[in-house]
C-alpha cells in the first residue's frame, strides 16, 4: 500500500492508546491484517513470506501482549480474565473468517512467532489458550496454523503448548479427552504434530513424565484407526529430514512412540514399585487398569512396526532409501541406554519378564527398522551397543544375522511381471507380516530360542523368523556360538 494512503505508525499508535484494551487489541489485529495482506499481495507469492515490519511487531507486542514500551511513561492496559476470553473469541473469529490461507498463516506467525524477548511468555500463554479454545469450538483453520507452528518452532516451546493441552483435556476435566479425540476427523495434521510433541514431553523417565491414561488411550486409538497419521508431516515436507531446523520436533513421532512401547514394561513396573509406598490397597485397586494399559502399549508397538513397513514404500518413492535415516543412530543409542538404566533400577528376580518384554520389543523394532531402510546402520555397530543389555534370545538372533543394507538389490528388486500393482499405503513385503507382528504373536526361530512378544502369552498367531522380512530372499540362519 502506498505510503500516502497509510497512516503513519505514530498516528496508529496514538489512536490505539485512546481505546480500551480490548478494542485496541482488535484494531491492532485489523491493522496487521491490512499490512501483511497487502505485502503478500505485492510479493505475488514469488516464494517465501514477506518480512514482517518491526513497527507491526511493536504494535502486536504493545496492544495484544501488553509489553511495556521502553523509555515511555505510559501505563500499559492489562486485560481482565473476561477481556482475555473475549480477545480469544475475536482471534478465533478472525482466523475462521480469513479465507486466504497465506494471509492466515502469515498473521499467525506474526502473532506467535517467537522473537526471543520478554514478551514470549505472554505470547506462549496466549497461544496455548487459543489452541485449547480452537479444539473446544472446532476452529480447524487455527489448528492447521498451529500444526505449522509446531513443525517450525523449537521443541521446548512445542512441549510447553502440548503440556497445556494435556492438562486441559486429559487431566483437569474428566471425560473431556473425547473433545480432543474428535480433532482426528477435522485436522489430522495437527494430530500428527500433537503426538510428536507429547512424545517429546513424556519420555517415561519418571512417573510424572509417563503419559496419562486418557492421553495414551487417545493416541493409540488414533494410530490404530489409521497408522498413516504418523507420516503426515514427513510426507508433506519437501526437504529431507536432515535439513530440518535444529532444535525442532522430529518429522515423525516414531521415535517417541517407539520409546513408549519399549520402555513401558519397565517404567510401569517401576511406577508400581514406587506406588507400594502409598499402601497395598491402592496398588491392588489399580491392578486391573495396569493390565489394560499393558494391552494399549502392545497395540502401540504393533502400530509402530506397521508404520515402519509403510515408510519403506514412501522412502522408495522419494528416492531416499539408503540416504535418509528416519530413525537416527544417536536416538537408538539413547534408547538402548535408557532401557539399560531402567532394567538396572528394577530387581531382576521380580522384573525378569518385564525386562525380556522390553528387549523383545526393542529387538523387533530394530530388525524391522533396518529391513525397511528406516535405520541405517550395520549389525557390527549394534552388537557392541546391545552387549550392554541383559541377555535376550531375540536380540541375540537379530544381532547374529548378516548385515543387509537397505540398498541391497534383493530387497528392492522390481516386482515380477504379471503381478497386480501394490495398493496405496501398503508395503511390498510379505502380506503375512502384519499378522505376524501382532503384539500377542510368538516369534519362532531356531529350536533353542523362543521369544514371546505377548505380555500375557495367551494367544498364538502367525509366526515369522526375525530374519525373514523379505520373502524374496530369506536371511540364512546362523546359530549363536
Amino acid at each position: 500500500m502506498p505510503l500516502a494512503e497509510r497512516k503513519s505508525m505514530s498516528d496508529i499508535r496514538h489512536s490505539l492508546l485512546r481505546r480500551d484494551p480490548l478494542s485496541a487489541a482488535k484494531e491492532a489485529l485489523y491493522h496487521l491484517d491490512i499490512s501483511l495482506g497487502s505485502a503478500l499481495q505485492t510479493s505475488g507469492g514469488s516464494g517465501g513470506s514477506p518480512p514482517i515490519e518491526k513497527s507491526s511487531v511493536d504494535l502486536v507486542e504493545e496492544f495484544i501482549f501488553h509489553a511495556p514500551k521502553d523509555n515511555r511513561n505510559v501505563q500499559t492496559k492489562r486485560l481482565s480474565c473476561l477481556q482475555e476470553l473475549q480477545l480469544l473469541e475475536i482471534m478465533c473469529s478472525y482466523f475462521q473468517e480469513q479465507s486466504r490461507d497465506g494471509v492466515r498463516h502469515l498473521i499467525f506467525s506474526a502473532l506467535f512467532g517467537l522473537q526471543g524477548n520478554q514478551v514470549d511468555d505472554s505470547r506462549m500463554a496466549m497461544l496455548s489458550k487459543l489452541v485449547s479454545m480452537a479444539i473446544a469450538v472446532g476452529r480447524v483453520p487455527i489448528l492447521e496454523c498451529a500444526a505449522t507452528w509446531l513443525q517450525r518452532s523449537h521443541a521446548v516451546c512445542c512441549v510447553r503448548v502440548a503440556r497445556v493441552l494435556v492438562d486441559d483435556y486429559c487431566k483437569v476435566v474428566p471425560g473431556s479427552a473425547h473433545t480432543l479425540k474428535q480433532v482426528f476427523n477435522t485436522s489430522p495434521a495437527f494430530c500428527c504434530q500433537f503426538i510428536t510433541a507429547v512424545t517429546a514431553l513424556y519420555d517415561l523417565s519418571s512417573e510424572d513424565l509417563t503419559p496419562p491414561p486418557a492421553l495414551l488411550e487417545m493416541v493409540v486409538d488414533w494410530i490404530t484407526e489409521d497408522p498413516r497419521l504418523l507420516l503426515l508431516t514427513f510426507l508433506n515436507t519437501p526437504v529431507p529430514a536432515g535439513s530440518q531446523s535444529r532444535g525442532c520436533l522430529e518429522l515423525t513421532p516414531l521415535l517417541g512412540l517407539l520409546r513408549w512401547s519399549v520402555k513401558a514394561p519397565l517404567a510401569n513396573q517401576r511406577n508400581r514399585k514406587h506406588a507400594l509406598a502409598n499402601g497395598h490397597a491402592e496398588l491392588e485397586k489399580g491392578a486391573g487398569k495396569g493390565v489394560e494399559y499393558d494391552e494399549l502399549y502392545s497395540k502401540l508397538h504393533l502400530s509402530v512396526l506397521q508404520v515402519f513397513l509403510m515408510l519403506q514404500v514412501h522412502l522408495t518413492e522419494k528416492n531416499l532409501i539408503g540416504q535418509l535415516s528416519v530413525l537416527q543412530w544417536e536416538h537408538v543409542v539413547g534408547l538402548v541406554d535408557e532401557v539399560g538404566r531402567l532394567g538396572e533400577e528394577l530387581n531382576p528376580l521380580h522384573a525378569a519378564g518385564h525386562v525380556q518384554l522390553a528387549l523383545d520389543r526393542l529387538a523387533q523394532a530394530m530388525q524391522v527398522a533396518m529391513a525397511t531402510g528406516a535405520l541405517l546402520c550395520a549389525r557390527d555397530e549394534l552388537r557392541p551397543l546391545c552387549s550392554r543389555l541383559p541377555h535376550n534370545n531375540l536380540m541375540q538372533l537379530v544381532m547374529s544375522g548378516p548385515f543387509q543394507p537397505p540398498l541391497y538389490p534383493h530387497i528392492h528388486a522390481p516386482r515380477p511381471t504379471g503381478l497386480p500393482p501394490l495398493p496405496p499405503h501398503t508395503s511390498p513385503l510379505s502380506p503375512h507380516i502384519h499378522s505376524a507382528l501382532s503384539p500377542h504373536a510368538h516369534t519362532h526361530t531356531h529350536a533353542h530360542a523362543h521369544a514371546a512378544l505377548s505380555p500375557h502369552n495367551t494367544h498364538t498367531h502367525a509366526v515369522i523368523s526375525p530374519h525373514a522380512f523379505h520373502p524374496a530372499m530369506g536371511f540364512p540362519y546362523r546359530p549363536i556360538r
